[in-house]
């Protein structure tokens, strides 16, 4: 499982808003099986299998288009850990671990 972050940028657009945009691109997070995602103030992190993740990710990256936005700008993060499940909760709490041993 990978722990994917994703920011989509809208280019040009006819406000600095971008509120309508990130909302499109949840809409189709949350019809898309398979993957759990955590909206952050900066961009938004999938969890899933990266090949379903990506195929997530096209999608949301084609959504600004459809809203007659000429250039978008994606971004993406992998975390693809293979030698034990790797998820959003679990990274967290490996670090608040940490934090409770003194680091």
């Amino acid at each position: 499982m990978a722990v994917v972050e994703v920011s989509i940028v809208p280019v040009g657009t006819q406000s600095p808003s971008l509120s309508e945009y990130v909302a499109g691109c949840i809409a189709i997070l949350e019809s898309a099986e398979g993957v759990t995602y955590q909206l952050n103030p900066m961009g938004t992190v999938i969890e899933g299998d990266l090949n379903r993740v990506l195929e997530v990710i096209q999608r949301m990256h084609e959504h600004p288009f459809t809203r007659g936005v000429e250039r978008v700008v994606t971004t993406v993060r992998i975390d693809d850990r293979r030698d034990k499940s790797l998820t959003m909760a679990g990274k967290v709490a490996a670090v608040k671990a940490r934090l409770r041993q003194g680091q």
